[in-house]
């Protein structure tokens, strides 16, 4: 699979598009917001700065050439007019993605496999709204995926053998260590693991148990992490913590939501993509 769509340019959505580039894939990224395309420029900036850091043999030139295999549109139909791929990156909220999706089945071509980046819903809770739900599953990436190369492939009951095949190479194709999900799991294998652990530190925070630097420093000391759970919420951004919280049964989680919104969010500290989230990246 050479073309890929990607819905959604947000922190994961314009990685997923510059990994897919730079391991040779021609890529349309899709954002319904021209505001969210004009910025691509600005976060391919920032994503250089961290392949030239990290990766063993990246380069300018590189770099260079996937932003030249990368094409933007706000046009549903034009970005998905070639497409071999389809990956959904929007915000994770079942509603919207239900919606995405709907849309996306009215234009795209009959070869064109569809995957959900999703990282708490199920693909079974959204394969009747893509309209193919034999060539629908979910393709699931951590956050700085350049680094932390895991590409989580799972279907649901009625996802074809050949389509889950065709995404677990492509994952490998685009430097992923494709994990094959045996069955359907909330939170596939890695956030069935991070997800505990974020919700603890949040719930120690929220009830003034400890502040964030103590509890992040708790965690590196104690299991030799490289970092602490906050700033893990750093990484993946704000926007996920607060969707998958703020309409919770458990007031803790719904204090947490409410207070990334004031203290956060409304302030301009999105995480680590923005230079300011629980902590601060640009000194």
């Amino acid at each position: 699979m050479q073309n890929l769509t990607v819905l959604g340019t947000g922190v994961l959505g314009s990685q997923i598009i510059l990994q897919a580039a730079y391991h040779g894939k021609d890529v349309v990224a899709y954002d319904v917001s021209d505001d969210a395309l004009a910025k691509l420029p600005e976060r391919w900036e920032f994503l250089r700065a961290r392949y030239l850091a990290d990766l063993p043999g990246a380069s300018d030139e590189k770099v260079d050439a996937a932003i030249g295999r990368i094409r933007a549109t706000s046009d549903l139909a034009d970005a998905l007019r070639d497409a071999d791929l389809v990956i959904e990156a929007v915000p994770e909220v079942l509603e919207i993605k239900r919606q995405t999706w709907a849309k996306v089945a009215e234009v795209a071509p009959e070869k064109t496999i569809f995957a959900t980046n999703s990282s708490t819903l199920l693909p079974s809770d959204i394969a009747e709204s893509t309209g193919r739900p034999g060539r629908f599953l979910a393709l699931h990436f951590a956050n700085e995926i350049w680094r932390n190369n895991t590409g989580e492939v799972m279907g649901h009951p009625g996802t074809d053998a050949d389509a889950f095949e065709a995404v677990a190479t492509f994952a490998d194709e685009i430097g992923m260590l494709a994990i094959r999900v045996l069955k359907e799991q909330p939170g596939y294998v890695l956030n069935s693991l991070l997800v505990p652990l974020l919700s603890a530190a949040a719930d120690l925070w929220v009830r003034g148990v400890a502040d964030i630097e103590t509890i992040d420093l708790t965690w590196r000391k104690g299991t030799g992490a490289p970092v602490g759970p906050f700033q893990i919420f750093d990484v993946v951004g704000m926007e996920t913590p607060y969707n998958l919280n703020v309409n919770s049964d458990d007031p803790v989680k719904r204090e947490f939501a409410e207070t990334i919104k004031r203290e956060y969010i409304d302030q301009g500290r999105m995480g680590i993509a923005t230079g300011k989230g629980f902590y601060d990246y640009t000194a």
